[in-house]
């Protein structure tokens, strides 16, 4: 009969505990990643000329950097004569985000060493299995460690996923006029905007001014978008959006119908929005615009209506990008996550 040196069945317990606050970890990451349907899918993809590889400036709105541009039609390019201070650096944010474990060779060693931990912890062997004594206590710390380690990049993951977003700008108070002089690169010139919606965050020297109507047909066409989106009018949607936005909306519809399922978003209301950074180039105008709106996201049976995934009231903060040639109106050209 094997000998079971004292404490044996309390570390055997720690294990089946921790294997199975990991598993509920690995399993919480992967159905938030699932839920995140909606027009784009929560996406960072499309052009942006030739700032798609820059980051957008933070806004109040979006105070932290947005995620770089995942998929694009638009190839790197040397940084412009004129382009936003940050450009030397467009090559790095080109770059495919880094998961929750980071890129490259240290990336890959931590995820495998992670996998091993925890399916070592499944199967009751530990880090150290077949080791007794001393060595099964140091492996049970390690254990421990690793736990608390999955669950901080857990967390770091979340924060920037769901930054909260900042109190409304709003403009200054009726009749105190204009700043003189030229605002510091530091001091963003402030909108009306949509009332308290938009409280404008403009880089200083912007080449392209975005006025009240250009406010009003961003926040029409966020609504435009989604609605058609949901009613899986791809007509409609190349009526929106730039044939790049197109494909890819065309793809994720021509996904969800093979799944069975159709994604229906409603109830879509901004809740506060400001202007990123504001552009011309080859002829064609760009306006990058911070965005947290509200709406209720669903996944239903494509055959019976009954609601698969989703249907709870949330709120999403993204940066869209719309393009306009002169004269015409603004088309959705890119969308990044906050």
């Amino acid at each position: 009969m094997p000998l079971i040196y004292p404490g044996a069945h309390t570390m055997m317990r720690y294990r089946l505990l921790i294997a199975l606050a990991a598993v509920t970890s690995a399993f919480i990451l992967v159905a938030a990643d699932y839920a995140d349907a909606r027009a784009g899918r929560g996406f960072s993809g499309g052009s942006r000329g030739n700032r798609t590889f820059m980051a957008p400036p933070a806004t109040k709105t979006a105070p932290t950097q947005a995620q770089p541009i995942q998929r694009s039609t638009t190839q790197p390019a040397a940084p412009v004569a004129g382009a936003p201070a940050g450009a030397a650096a467009g090559a790095a944010a080109a770059a495919p985000r880094a998961g929750m474990f980071g890129g490259g060779l240290m990336g890959g060693l931590a995820a495998g060493f992670i996998g091993a931990g925890l399916f070592g912890l499944l199967f009751g062997s530990g880090l150290f299995g077949g080791m007794a004594g001393f060595a099964s206590f140091i492996g049970l710390m390690l254990q421990l460690l690793l736990i608390v380690i999955v669950a901080r990049l857990a967390f770091n993951w979340w924060q920037r996923r769901n930054a909260p977003a900042a109190a409304p700008a709003y403009a200054g108070p009726a009749g105190s006029g204009p700043a003189t002089g030229p605002a510091p690169a530091s001091s963003p010139a402030q909108f009306t905007g949509l009332g308290t919606l938009f409280g404008g965050n403009k880089p200083a020297g912007a080449p392209l001014a975005v006025v009240e109507a250009d406010y009003e047909e961003f926040e029409k066409l966020l609504g435009e978008v989604q609605t058609a989106y949901s009613a899986e009018d791809e007509a409609s949607l190349r009526a929106y959006v730039t044939p790049e936005m197109a494909t890819y909306f065309s793809e994720e519809l021509a996904a969800n119908a093979e799944r069975g399922v159709v994604n229906r978003i409603t109830d879509v209301k901004l809740l506060q929005g400001d202007l990123a950074e504001a552009w011309r180039e080859d002829g064609a105008e760009y306006a990058t615009v911070a965005m947290r709106f509200a709406l209720t996201d669903r996944m239903v049976d494509r055959n019976t209506g009954a609601t698969v995934e989703g249907g709870e009231p949330g709120e999403v903060t993204e940066l869209w990008t719309f393009q306009r040639s002169a004269g015409r109106d603004w088309k959705l050209s890119a969308i990044q996550q906050a």
